[in-house]
């Protein structure tokens, strides 16, 4: 019970309950929101993972194409002579 004042005695008996029972939530709150941000960061950093993964493997992709385009488009003959020069020699 708080000291005699000029608002009720029960009324200041809450408020100090009140306020005891805040500072006793505290440390609980603050480690669920620790938690939580802990939670969504390391969900964030999989998530630009998978991203950065998908998008290597297209740039690989295309880079697989445009090589394959090159060697299919280079003339077969001038292929076949190059080779005969190189093996001749």
């Amino acid at each position: 019970m708080a000291f005699p004042t000029s608002v009720n005695d029960q009324i200041t008996d809450s408020i100090t309950q009140a306020n005891t029972k805040v500072l006793g939530d505290a440390p609980a709150i603050a480690m669920g929101n620790l938690f939580q941000v802990t939670s969504q960061a390391l969900s964030n950093a999989a998530h630009n993972a998978t991203s950065n993964q998908q998008q290597t493997n297209i740039t690989a992709q295309a880079a697989t194409t445009m090589g394959v385009t090159t060697l299919f488009s280079i003339d077969t003959a001038s292929d076949a002579r190059g080779t005969t020069k190189i093996l001749g020699s």
